[in-house]
């Protein structure tokens, strides 16, 4: 096959990730690929270097001279059987699915268009998911729980729609001797730090990073953790915000920022704990899949995607979002119970191993692209 990938960002959090990987895997399958993606973003380095085709465009001119782009992204479009796109925030008018669809249409390309989607935000339109009548498109979901607000709200139907669930690198993300060793020299922390929760990834408002700052002040607050400290591995606008809190919380001693990694199953390995308290905006994050591989306990938010892995008690909590108290008791309470803390890692790993192993979901993907082309 010919598989494309649009990826308008010039970000490197986790869906760009995967379509990396994606990428590698395909080629190493004897499939040809081609990427478009901004000029020297991480999707298209990382695509270049495994051998993709590669057309770049500037990320800030095409929103305001798309005609100027769109034989580029045509020629780019011309050979793929199906073009998977990832479905972005619009942006001044842009949207990459309906520019593709222009693309497709008005060179009346055999090309089917496929959404890739695992978010679900109330004012994205209908049209990223199914841009133009006239243009063949199937929507690839990536959680239960996208594909049924996409057939209940957006009316979009049922058989246009497929679920296919990324997975994570199983056999990567395995906790060894080794690894815990190396974890301690690339994450240094206090000595007596305990329990170290985590959270890795952007730092942006939708991730919701200030409410762990929270409900790690309220555990301290009331003498129920003393030891308790955070990690922040990542980077993003709300860096900056999170490190002036700490201050004025004054938990510098129970703070660490530490900057983003490709190489995040030594995180793992430090962490008791990963804390995702997202606010909205989430599909099912590859960091949650790559911490339960890991074998370790989730506190997370409950929403979208998430409860499709996360079993409240059995392999991590859920919470409201926002809600800090319900956060800092779910931290105590797995803390407060290494039994209840190793069965849960146990549990995460096994759910991993039987149902997200991203070797056997890298087919399943190419499985449904046959399905789509057929």
């Amino acid at each position: 096959m010919h598989i494309g990938f649009i990826e308008d960002t010039a970000l490197r959090g986790g869906t760009q990730i995967w379509v990396s990987e994606a990428v590698v895997d395909f080629i190493k399958k004897g499939h040809e690929i081609t990427v478009i993606a901004p000029d020297a973003s991480f999707v298209a380095e990382n695509a270049r270097a495994a051998g993709a085709q590669v057309f770049t465009y500037n990320y800030n001119d095409i929103t305001v001279n798309q005609d100027k782009y769109q034989a580029l992204w045509t020629e780019g479009l011309r050979n793929c059987e199906v073009a998977v796109t990832t479905v972005h925030p619009p942006r001044d008018g842009f949207h990459c699915a309906v520019f593709a669809g222009k693309c497709i249409k008005a060179a009346g390309l055999k090309t089917i268009l496929v959404p890739k989607t695992g978010s679900i935000v109330p004012w994205y339109k209908r049209e990223y998911y199914q841009p133009d009548p006239d243009v063949n498109a199937r929507v690839i979901c990536i959680t239960n729980f996208t594909r049924q607000y996409l057939i209940d709200v957006y009316k979009i139907p049922s058989e246009k729609i497929e679920l296919v669930y990324q997975g994570t690198e199983v056999d990567r993300f395995t906790s060894t001797p080794e690894t815990r060793a190396e974890a301690l020299k690339h994450y240094p922390l206090r000595p007596g730090a305990a329990p170290v929760i985590a959270s890795v990834g952007a730092m942006e408002p939708r991730k919701g990073q200030i409410i762990l700052l929270q409900a790690v002040k309220r555990l301290l607050d009331s003498g129920k953790l003393p030891n308790i400290h955070v990690m922040f591995v990542g980077e993003g606008p709300d860096e900056a915000m999170l490190k002036a809190v700490t201050a004025a919380y004054a938990l510098e001693e129970h703070v660490s920022f530490f900057p983003f990694t490709n190489e995040p199953n030594y995180v793992f390995e430090r962490m008791d704990m990963l804390a995702f308290p997202s606010l909205y905006k989430e599909g099912l994050p590859n960091v949650l899949l790559e911490a339960m591989s890991m074998k370790v306990p989730v506190i997370a938010t409950n929403m979208t995607g998430i409860p499709e892995v996360v079993f409240n008690g059995e392999t991590g909590y859920l919470t409201d979002p926002g809600n800090v108290e319900q956060f800092s008791d779910a931290m105590e309470k797995v803390w407060s119970s290494p039994q209840m803390c190793a069965e849960m890692g146990e549990k995460a790993r096994k759910l991993m191993q039987d149902k997200m192993d991203k070797k056997n979901q890298f087919d399943a993907f190419l499985d449904c692209f046959k399905r789509i082309i057929a």
